[in-house]
């Protein structure tokens, strides 16, 4: 007898790493899949608001996973920096430290601030902590995914990344052990924990009808749909638990892996 599924709540989120934490943002969407029915769009608590910003959706983030139901979270954006970053930097390799480390010189989640101010040296201390656009994660190459340094180019992730990391820090320090970060807490969830983990909406989207949605739109209920539909049927389990060697599960712990990509995937 199966166990499935292991969530109540599946979240999809597509993120945007535009303007200010603060700002209501077209490209920021957010689904959520309970029970059988269809994902539906979360929207602004306020009605003459449009559209979500980062703060409100980690505010509502918080809020939700405080009420004790096991909830999996999948986000389009890169969770950490590929292994080359760590040594460039003489870093700990260790997730938390990179989370503290990363804000202390990229606060994007302050109030008014802009990813490109401190891309450009008018806040904070990127020119401290960056990289090539040529350095990339194991899982990034096996999915043929861009670099988290490749900004300004089509299907970039480069700003949404600088802009949530923060974002993943305060989930951690508001939320402690009801959150499970995956894989770096860890491949196996503890029963009842609630999960946040990467997402890259290209591995799913096609499988589902966009039915009039935007693009941002469409990947956010791709995700939110997959994660349920997978964790119905066993395939999010297997997805949590990739095929890497000992090797490749001790970097994914550092580097972070994407949900759905396999170890045997082709690398360039």
């Amino acid at each position: 007898m199966n166990q499935y599924p292991t969530f109540a709540r599946h979240i999809g989120i597509d993120y945007s790493g535009a303007e200010t934490p603060h700002s209501p943002l077209k490209g920021l969407r957010v689904y959520l899949a309970s029970g059988d029915g269809d994902a539906d769009e979360v929207l602004p608590h306020s009605s003459k608001q449009k559209y979500l910003s980062r703060r409100e959706i980690a505010e509502w983030l918080v809020t939700r996973l405080k009420e004790d139901i096991p909830t999996i979270i999948g986000i389009d954006h890169s969770f950490s920096f590929p292994i080359r970053y760590f040594e460039v930097h003489n870093l700990r390799q260790d997730w938390p430290a990179f989370l503290d480390d990363f804000q202390a010189h990229w606060p994007t989640e302050q109030a008014h601030m802009y990813v490109d101010f401190i891309r450009h040296g008018i806040h904070g201390d990127g020119a401290a902590r960056t990289g090539s656009s040529r350095w990339r994660r194991a899982c990034e190459k096996r999915c043929g995914a861009k670099s988290v340094f490749h900004f300004d180019v089509p299907g970039s992730v480069a700003k949404s990344t600088h802009a949530g990391i923060p974002w993943l820090r305060y989930l951690r320090q508001e939320l402690g052990s009801r959150l499970h970060c995956w894989p770096f807490d860890g491949f196996t969830i503890p029963p009842g924990r609630s999960v946040v983990a990467e997402a890259y909406p290209k591995l799913c989207k096609l499988a589902y009808p966009v039915d009039g949605r935007t693009q941002d739109q469409h990947d956010a209920y791709s995700v939110a749909m997959w994660l349920r539909d997978a964790d119905n049927d066993g395939r999010l389990q297997a997805a949590l638990h990739p095929d890497l060697d000992d090797a490749l599960q001790m970097l994914a712990r550092v580097e972070g892996w994407i949900l759905g990509v396999s170890a045997s995937a082709s690398t360039d």
